[in-house]
């Protein structure tokens, strides 16, 4: 059943470092092959829980071999029965 969770990573590292570290947690997102869309503030994937939140366990842990002492995230999660999409929630505003 598809569900969304959307994941906002602050790693603390130095200010320079910062958006290249996000860029690089969304690579890892692309490269998973999950449907995703980038905005401004979080990035919302769609697919299974078990596989979206391995892949915010992944998110972690490069930030912390790129150096991040620390990582705050925020993590959302929109699951129902049948499953939700994406394109449902965002379609009449695109």
């Amino acid at each position: 059943m598809n569900c969304n969770v959307s994941l906002q990573i602050v790693p603390l590292v130095a200010e320079e470092k910062i958006y290249p570290l996000v860029d690089q947690v969304i690579t890892l997102i692309k490269d998973s092959g999950v449907k995703y869309l980038v905005g401004p503030m979080e990035t919302t994937m769609e697919g299974e829980l078990d596989q979206l939140l391995k892949l915010v366990g992944e998110a972690h842990q490069l930030c912390i071999s790129q150096g991040a002492g620390r990582i705050i995230s925020v993590v959302k999660i929109d699951q129902k029965i049948g499953g939700v999409t994406i394109e449902e929630k965002i379609k009449k505003h695109r």
